[in-house]
């Protein structure tokens, strides 16, 4: 028999859907999706997930953040207002004619309102909020993006997982349908006189063996699906089915490995990059701690003087004025010489990092690169072993029917089939996760924004 006959209905019957760029499709709802598609169910958990709309909102949080710590550029205006009865008045003693002389100074009643502006004009504080604030928005979009591409992967792998797990309730099923009927078979030569009843209680068993396989699988389905709709955001009680259409993997499952590593393509190593400038940036802060803090005011006020309360704000007395604050540090000990050490070796630490993290993404490709290749080899090996198993166990059929070959080695080459037939699905899907690994790895996974 032809392998693509062979192949072929374990092939169609899975899709594959690069996620390194996703076309993305209309969904029908954000609440339920059914007959889903992998680009579909992607699409869904970037919309739905919580870890990602969780994200979202920290860049708000963080933008709010920025927003309120540039806003100490803006003028800064209070007002105040105040009611005081002086329950003993001050006394001054005053010459009046020479003579000593006790004088009541002020009114019992005093109230004053007022209203000042501050304009910050030189702050290393703020100027430090400015240059930062490209950077922290930065930062918040690339944990996001981080976020996004873990559940690519997840999702994808999860996806190929389920469909695997069907593949294989459609083999089992084959497999008790093939085994039924050569139970029919050795019971009718039992009940002719051909054979003793070893060979009919041997189908038995197998048939056993199949039906609590495809009791075992079904069960685990249910779980895959729970944990495919926890990945993608999906409610729990709702329906929930994905599809499988007509791709076929042979021609998708093929990766580029003399691809070079490219470190910025991974969002990791930009991270570590934005972390590495914002210290750079308190490096700087520093270093301007040394500079004078100048701001500018302006205030007006309304003094209301009575004895009498009822009379207080019959007239009042206007005051008004303006002008500049400097602050200059002199001296604060050795703070500001050690704070600026201190960045400095936080500095150097970052770029340490950056190191670290080559190393650490280099390792990691090598080792997804690896698996892949090994997995492909494994795919390619278990793809021939269908092949040729298949063609034993019919062999061993005709044979048997002849009455050439034994019951037992008839046995032997069905769970050869089915064992084959096993192994080449858990080839390809340790095939197509390890290609989401290496795409990973290398920073090639994209997604629409």
């Amino acid at each position: 028999m032809k392998i693509n006959n062979l192949i072929l209905p374990l092939v169609l019957a899975i899709p594959f859907i690069i996620p390194g760029k996703l076309t993305g499709q209309t969904l029908a709802g954000d609440s339920t999706i059914n007959n889903a598609t992998l680009d579909q169910c992607i699409e869904y958990a970037l919309k739905n997930q919580p870890a990602i709309k969780q994200a979202l909102i920290d860049e708000e949080i963080g933008e709010r953040d920025i927003k309120s710590a540039l806003s100490g550029w803006l003028p800064q205006i209070n007002g105040n207002a105040n009611f005081n009865h002086n329950f003993k008045q001050q006394v001054s003693v005053f010459p009046v004619d020479g003579v000593p002389t006790n004088v009541t100074i002020g009114t019992k009643n005093t109230s004053l309102i007022s209203v000042q502006a501050n304009q910050n004009i030189l702050n290393a504080g703020l100027i430090q909020a400015s240059k930062t604030a490209k950077y922290f928005r930065q930062q918040f979009k690339q944990t996001t993006e981080n976020n996004k591409i873990f559940t690519v992967v997840d999702v994808s792998k999860a996806f190929y997982d389920i469909l695997t797990s069907r593949e294989q309730l459609n083999i089992t099923d084959e497999n008790i349908t093939r085994l039924q009927k050569q139970l029919k078979d050795a019971y009718a030569q039992y009940e002719g006189g051909l054979v003793d009843k070893t060979d009919y209680k041997r189908a038995q068993i197998s048939l056993s063996n199949s039906q609590a396989d495809k009791k075992r699988i079904s069960e685990l389905l249910k779980y895959k699906y729970a944990y495919l709709k926890q990945l993608i955001g999906y409610p729990g009680t709702a329906n929930f089915s994905i599809n499988a259409n007509n791709t076929n993997m042979e021609n998708e499952v093929l990766l580029d490995t003399t691809q070079q590593i490219n470190y910025q393509n991974r969002v990791e190593y930009r991270q570590l990059t934005t972390q590495r400038e914002l210290q750079r940036i308190n490096t700087s802060y520093n270093k301007l701690a040394y500079l004078p803090t100048l701001s500018g005011f302006i205030n007006y006020g309304e003094n209301y003087l009575n004895d009498k309360v009822r009379n207080l704000y019959d007239t009042n007395y206007p005051s008004s004025v303006g002008g500049l604050t400097l602050s200059i540090p002199i001296f604060q000990g050795t703070r500001r010489t050690q704070e600026i050490r201190k960045a400095q070796l936080q500095e150097r630490r970052a770029d340490l990092d950056l190191v670290q993290a080559k190393n650490e993404i280099y390792s990691q490709t090598e080792a997804a690169m690896a698996s892949y290749k090994a997995n492909l080899n494994d795919w390619k090996t278990s793809r021939q072993n269908v092949t040729l198993s298949q063609e034993v166990y019919n062999t061993i059929k005709v044979q048997y029917d002849e009455g050439i070959k034994s019951y037992l080695e008839l046995m032997t080459a069905e769970t050869d089939l089915r064992t084959t037939q096993i192994n080449y699905l858990n080839a390809l899907y340790s095939l197509l996760s390890s290609k989401l690994d290496v795409q990973q790895a290398l920073g090639t996974i994209t997604f629409q924004q």
